[in-house]
C-alpha cells in the first residue's frame, strides 16, 4: 500500500493517459463521474487548453462532479437537460474495484445511479484508478455491494440482502452517527451489502459439476456476478445497483441499439512505479509508462 501522496500521483497518471486516449476535443457532450480520481481527469483536459473545449457539454454524475466541473470553468449540463437520443461522446469515471472482465463495483460515494444512467448513455465508458482497484474478481478487497434503495423499503430490502447470502448488510451512516444514514441526491439510502468474492461466467461455465451443485447461483453465498446483479435489481424498493455488468457501450451498439452500457470499454491504473496498466475488452492487459 503506498503513501497518500504516491496513490494520488498513481490516480494522475492514470487519469493522463485516459485523457490521451480517449478524450476528444470535438466531442459535443462529455460525462464527469465523481470520485477523487475524476478530478485529475478535469485537470488533464483543462492541460490540453484546446480552443474548442468551451463548446463541449460536460455531464455531471452528481452534485459533486457538478462542482468539479464548474470550479475548472467549463460548461456543464444535467443528464435531464440532454436533447432526446442523444449519446454521450465519452464518460469518464473511476470505481471501487474492477476485475479481469471489466466489471465494477461503484457506489463509494453514494453516486451510482446517476453514474449508471450516464455511463449507459454513453458510446463508451472509460474508467480511471489506481492500483488498489486492480483485482482479479469483485469483492477480492472492496468489502460489499452499494445499493441504492428508498427509504420505506430499506429494511424489507435489509432482510431480502441476506436471505441472498450477504453477511450482515448496514444502511450507510454519515460521518456523524446521530447524523443518521446518508441521503443520495435522488434523497434515498444506501446499503452496503457484504458477500463472498464475485465468480465470472467463465469460473462456471463449461464445468457440469459446477452447475449441477448450483455454483454461481447463490449456494452457499457464493455468487457469479451477472446473477447477483439481476437478483438485487429484481428486489423492490431497489433503484440501482453498484455493480456494472453486461455490455460495454461499443458492444451495444454494435446490437443496433442506440444506447451505452454498463461496462467500460477500457480501464486505467495508475500503478506503483508510476506506469499505467490498461485492460480492454477482449486483450490481453497493457503496461505503459506516461
Amino acid at each position: 500500500m503506498g503513501s497518500a501522496t504516491d496513490i494520488e500521483t498513481a490516480k494522475k497518471n492514470a487519469a493522463l493517459r485516459a485523457v490521451t486516449d480517449h478524450f476528444d476535443p470535438s466531442a459535443r457532450y462529455i460525462g464527469i463521474g465523481s470520485g477523487s480520481t475524476i478530478i485529475h481527469v478535469v485537470e488533464a483536459i483543462q492541460a490540453l487548453k484546446d480552443p474548442r473545449i468551451p463548446r463541449i457539454s460536460f455531464v455531471p454524475t452528481g452534485y459533486q462532479s457538478r462542482q468539479v466541473i464548474y470550479n475548472a470553468g467549463l460548461q456543464d449540463i444535467k443528464f435531464d437537460s440532454l436533447p432526446p437520443g442523444t449519446l454521450i461522446d465519452v464518460a469518464f469515471d473511476g470505481a471501487d474495484e474492477i476485475d479481469e472482465d471489466l466489471n465494477c463495483i461503484k457506489g463509494g460515494g453514494a453516486c451510482l445511479y446517476q453514474e449508471k444512467l450516464v455511463a449507459t448513455h454513453a458510446r463508451k465508458f472509460i474508467c480511471v484508478a489506481d492500483h488498489r482497484k486492480l483485482q482479479p474478481r469483485l469483492l477480492s478487497q472492496w468489502p460489499s455491494i452499494p445499493v441504492e434503495v428508498e427509504p420505506l423499503a430499506a429494511r424489507a430490502v435489509l432482510s431480502t440482502l441476506e436471505l441472498l447470502g450477504s453477511a450482515n448488510p448496514k444502511i450507510r451512516s454519515g460521518p456523524m452517527q446521530k447524523a443518521g444514514p446518508i441521503k443520495t441526491d435522488q434523497d434515498n439510502f444506501i446499503i452496503d451489502a457484504p458477500f463472498k468474492t464475485l465468480l465470472l461466467p467463465r469460473d462456471v461455465e463449461g464445468s457440469d459439476s459446477a452447475r449441477d451443485r448450483g455454483v454461481g447461483g447463490g449456494e452457499g453465498g457464493v455468487w457469479e456476478v451477472e446473477k447477483l446483479a439481476r437478483e438485487i435489481k429484481g428486489i423492490e424498493g431497489v433503484l440501482s445497483v453498484g455493480l456494472f455488468w453486461g455490455m460495454n457501450g461499443e458492444e451495444m451498439q454494435k446490437t443496433g441499439v442506440k444506447k451505452g452500457g454498463q461496462k467500460p470499454v477500457a480501464a486505467y491504473f495508475g500503478m506503483e512505479d508510476g506506469s499505467v496498466v490498461i485492460r480492454r475488452t477482449g486483450q490481453a492487459e497493457e503496461k505503459v509508462d506516461v
